[in-house]
């Protein structure tokens, strides 16, 4: 596994960078064989120190952690735990991912843009003034994959994702699910009328 610390910001030392180094293929490899790659970034925010953990279990399989303490040990071993509680939650489904298809599923290639906000024409006065719209931000190329509903909420719950689309196995239409405010998960499934 190829493993990169990072500190953002910030200088993290030989001694908590052994400490990651030591421990990421522990907490890893007791889960899968071959992980190819983990990048740890440790960064100052406010008194604490955050630390986000990313690794690439498989094809498209993303696993992430992090967690916040005052300690950078702390952190890094807290995100540590967040990313292994997940790892052994979907270990079985992980390894069994690829080895019940038949055939291959295709993916979907998606083209995502920047949107920039509109030019104001005409101003507003100041007691009619509007909160600053946050601008979308987006990669260019995406991939869709084919999926079942559980197969993406597994996707979903590992990478820490709010949301995530796919291709519905099922039907071939692609479908969305999300993390609502209350903690459940939201499907949306648009199929037309006559289907």
């Amino acid at each position: 596994m190829q493993l990169s610390v990072n500190g953002k910001q910030l200088d993290i030392g030989n001694s908590l960078k052994e400490h990651i180094e030591r421990e990421m293929p522990i907490i890893v490899e007791k889960y899968f064989a071959n992980p190819t790659d983990a990048d740890v970034t440790v960064s100052k925010e406010g008194a604490d120190f955050r630390t986000d953990i990313t690794v690439h279990v498989g094809k498209g399989i993303v696993v992430q952690g992090h967690a916040c303490s005052a300690d950078p040990y702390a952190a890094f071993d807290e995100a540590a735990e967040h990313m292994g509680k997940r790892l052994r939650r979907y270990k079985r489904r992980l390894r069994d991912h690829h080895r019940d298809r038949s055939q291959k599923d295709g993916l979907l290639q998606a083209a995502q843009y920047v949107l920039a906000a509109e030019d104001e024409t005409e101003p507003l006065g100041d007691d009619h003034a509007e909160p600053e719209q946050p601008v979308v931000v987006a990669e260019m190329q995406t991939q869709i994959e084919t999926l079942s509903v559980g197969e993406a909420v597994m996707r979903m719950d590992l990478a820490s994702l709010p949301a995530l689309m796919f291709r519905n196995r099922a039907h071939g239409g692609l479908n969305m699910i999300y993390l609502r405010n209350d903690g459940n998960i939201g499907w949306v499934d648009p199929r037309s009328e006559g289907s």
